[in-house]
């Protein structure tokens, strides 16, 4: 090889390890983890022409680009804030008789309040909350707010298009707002055919590109619908026949919605407000007056979590939850993939004699996920958590009760990906009407449940030990 033959290598070298420094500088400023820091910095040492663009696909943890547009935003978005929060509805006053430390806590994460006079109908499976879903969207008059992971164009995501359709040629405004991810196989025809008929569409991911730059890696997970900024929707229904049971060679999915009358529907709107900004660089008039009548005594606070936050949110939320259980903590996810932090937590809490249960799906939709679950049994038995495997169907509800004093239905997993890369959304309600229905649905999911044991994966196969224990390596790109 000659001289000059050399000097042509040495500079794409050259620029091929700078970039890794430059990399391995945003790491030490920014990193959560000592151990990931370290794999991450290895990596790019040893492997830059791998380790580099893998970083700029998956190894950031915070959403820059939205941050700017949230900085960008903020002055409007905090007058609407305020002025929720000083609304007569409003339960988030320290002083209130109601009112404790934790509550007060998941108040300052959600940058939202609690707020009363609200009544929210649990949806137990897609049947029902496609029937709610349908007819709210029937029934308004001004506007329908969507944003949803996955959205499907088969049966449902026709309806779903046919009543949009109707609605827009009544004149009433709708804004449909997609993870470009999570719907990757949502037809093109049938988003220009929402846009012909007058609905203003935006992706998550494909707005915005120059200030996303390779931010990939995170997604708006969020499910939620809002009409007329009065009635709202939030869980773990995408839009899909698959929730219906009616895909041939597919498992039924067992999940939960639930509709919100009141004015904790405004904190959905809030939330979804600021999402749509990111991806449009618009802001919709849009009714900021909550509705204050007298739908029921139910107090609701939203709670958006996301890798824009100043803190770990999700991770927060959890973690307040578990360390605050003083008799039980029920976990509903499909997803168990926890962090040291919440597995330390979940030992603690069930060493104190609280009864933790964790339920999670016998049949998945990820074969990864489901090895790595194994993984934890050691420790759960040891400790005395009961994880529940859900036998009937792919259970995808994401739902925590927490002792008798509240209830949390929402979007997010107990895995890393809800808790620093997605962008979710949880509605928690404190009402005894409501933490009495998720008892008694909860109740009814474990009879379906078979308790694993620490023998589920002590007795299987060296290989399969391995094969978990590998996996579980994965757990914070999973």
């Amino acid at each position: 090889m000659t001289g000059d033959n050399l000097s042509l290598l040495a500079i794409p070298l050259a620029i091929l390890y700078l970039a890794a420094l430059a990399c391995i500088y945003r790491i030490l400023l920014s990193y959560r983890t000592a151990q990931g820091a370290i794999a991450w910095i290895i990596a790019l040492i040893g492997l830059p022409y791998l380790a580099v663009p893998l970083f700029l696909l998956f190894g950031r943890s915070r959403f820059g680009g939205y941050i700017k547009a949230r900085r960008m935003g903020d002055q409007a978005l905090t007058s609407l804030l305020d002025r929720f929060e000083k609304q007569t509805t409003s339960i988030s006053n320290p002083g209130h008789e109601h009112f404790s430390d934790e509550l007060q806590v998941l108040c300052k994460l959600s940058r939202q309040p609690f707020t009363s006079g609200n009544r929210c109908t649990l949806l137990r499976d897609g049947e029902a909350t496609f029937e709610a879903l349908f007819e709210a969207m029937e029934d308004a008059t001004h506007y329908i707010l969507m944003e949803f992971y996955i959205v499907r164009s088969d049966k449902v995501g026709q309806r779903i298009k046919a009543i949009l359709e109707r609605k827009l040629a009544q004149g009433v405004e709708v804004w449909f707002l997609y993870d470009d991810i999570g719907s990757v196989f949502l037809s093109r025809r049938w988003l220009n055919e929402l846009s012909a008929a007058g609905a203003r569409i935006a992706a998550f991911g494909n707005g915005n590109v120059r200030r996303r730059r390779f931010q990939i890696n995170f997604r708006n997970h969020r499910k939620l619908l809002v009409c007329d900024g009065h009635v709202g929707f939030v869980g773990g229904i995408n839009l899909g026949d698959e929730y219906l049971g009616t895909v041939i060679d597919q498992e039924p999915w067992r999940d939960t919605h639930c509709r919100i009358e009141g004015p904790a529907a405004t904190g959905l709107q809030l939330a979804w407000l600021e999402d749509w900004h990111w991806a449009s660089n618009i802001r919709p008039e849009l009714n900021w007056h909550p509705d204050i009548k007298n739908h029921g005594d139910q107090q609701v606070l939203v709670l958006p979590t996301g890798p824009a936050d100043t803190w770990e949110t999700c991770t927060l939320f959890f973690l307040n939850s578990i360390n605050n259980a003083r008799t039980r903590i029920w976990i509903a996810s499909p997803y168990f993939v926890p962090d040291f932090q919440i597995m330390n937590a979940l030992q603690l809490a069930a060493l104190r004699g609280v009864d933790v249960r964790i339920l999670i799906p016998e049949k998945s939709d990820s074969r990864l996920i489901r090895l790595a679950a194994y993984s934890y049994l050691v420790q759960a038995s040891q400790a005395g958590i009961g994880i529940y495997q859900y036998q009937p169907g792919f259970m995808h509800q994401k739902v925590v009760l927490v002792d008798d004093r509240y209830a949390a239905v929402g979007t997010a997993n107990l895995d890393n990906r809800s808790m620093r890369l997605n962008f979710e959304i949880t509605a928690i309600n404190t009402s005894q009407e409501f933490v009495t229905s998720i008892d008694s649905m909860l109740r009814e999911d474990l009879k379906h449940c078979q308790r694993m044991t620490e023998g589920d994966y002590q007795d299987r196969s060296i290989l399969f030990r391995l094969s978990c224990r590998a996996v579980r390596l994965l757990a914070p790109l999973l």
